[in-house]
């Protein structure tokens, strides 16, 4: 992903319309910058169910937002996103001495 501009605010107005048409289910095109291929690659990659893709993809596009916002020159992947919110969780159900954190979608039979 090094073929980024480096004009923060044109990168993140374009990650903004990729994701709007993801969001969206269409798009109106059929060329793309590398870095684009690659943030859909890794999205395809995380294999998003379909329920639960549209409102992850908000948040994600959100939190890219925010990792700009803070001067961040590259964007941030889904995959990454994801296994910091993985971590986090984690480390609060340690924190809150439930031990070992249940992944997220899995059910727990415990009592």
């Amino acid at each position: 992903m090094s073929d980024f501009t480096p004009d923060t605010d044109a990168l993140l107005m374009q990650f903004n319309k990729l994701m709007q048409d993801l969001l969206r289910g269409t798009m109106n095109r059929n060329t793309f910058r590398p870095w684009e291929i690659d943030l859909l690659l890794d999205i395809e990659h995380c294999n998003l169910r379909d329920g639960n893709r549209r409102e992850i993809l908000r948040r994600y596009q959100k939190a890219v937002q925010r990792n700009v916002d803070r001067g961040s020159s590259s964007l941030l992947r889904l995959s990454e996103y994801l296994e910091r919110n993985r971590v986090r969780r984690e480390k609060r159900a340690a924190d809150a001495g439930q031990g070992a954190a249940v992944p997220a979608g899995s059910f727990d039979d415990r009592d």
